[in-house]
């Protein structure tokens, strides 16, 4: 059985996961991840990611934990996987909830001080989104370009569209949609529920006539006298 990494809640340093734990509030620190990775050792492993982002090198730390780990590792995006944590998604195989979604964009900072200080702080949010677009980049087969104008425009994806991009690599539950065959006629082939419904009217029909007919053969035996009440 895999072992289990829930991603839930603020990405944060190590150092803040006293104060959301004192809160009962969801979080997610890399000694969180690490401590399962490094009790696994080797193991499956399978996360669940429900998280709206947080504090990017953080986010970036448990991303390459995870690209790092020598098992296998399969991640699934069960609410939303935003920001830090839509980085974190592109570490390995990743599906994602019919109903989730995913969103990418640039880092943001706050700043105080003269035009040198914003023009500075401008040009590091410019490399990091560049080396956050690494991740997309390495994920999707998308262009530094193309990753680039998605984050600067705050992009929301449904799980068909993170799929169309290949932020993910499948969407949860499709598979167990029924095959659809091609046809070449005016009629309507059954479904395969239909059919398994079908299966269970004809054996529960079976059974009834089996015991109809044993109580039929018993009532016989009964008038020629081979078989008496007690």
């Amino acid at each position: 059985m895999a072992r289990k990494i829930n991603i839930k809640g603020v990405i944060i340093p190590n150092s803040y996961k006293w104060f959301y734990d004192w809160f009962e509030e969801d979080s997610t620190c890399p000694n969180d991840v690490e401590k399962v990775l490094n009790e696994a050792n080797g193991e499956d492993i399978e996360t669940y990611i429900n998280s709206p982002g947080g504090i990017i090198d953080v986010g970036s730390e448990i991303y390459t934990m995870l690209r790092f780990y020598k098992g296998d590792v399969k991640q699934k995006i069960v609410g939303e996987a935003c920001s830090a944590a839509s980085v974190i998604a592109m570490a390995r195989y990743c599906e994602m909830s019919p109903t989730a979604l995913m969103m990418v964009h640039c880092v943001s900072s706050g700043v105080r001080g003269n035009h040198s200080d914003m023009e500075h702080m401008a040009e590091v949010l410019r490399t990091a989104d560049e080396a956050l677009a690494s991740a997309y980049m390495a994920k999707t087969g998308m262009s530094k370009e193309e990753v680039l104008d998605m984050m600067e425009h705050e992009t929301w994806l449904t799980a068909e569209q993170a799929k169309e991009k290949g932020l993910i690599d499948a969407i949860m539950f499709e598979d167990k949609t029924e095959p659809v065959p091609l046809v070449a006629s005016t009629f309507s082939l059954p479904t395969q529920s239909q059919m398994e419904k079908v299966k269970r009217m004809i054996k529960e029909q079976t059974a009834k006539s089996e015991s109809a007919l044993l109580m039929a053969k018993l009532n016989f035996l009964k008038l020629k006298g081979d078989l008496k009440d007690e």
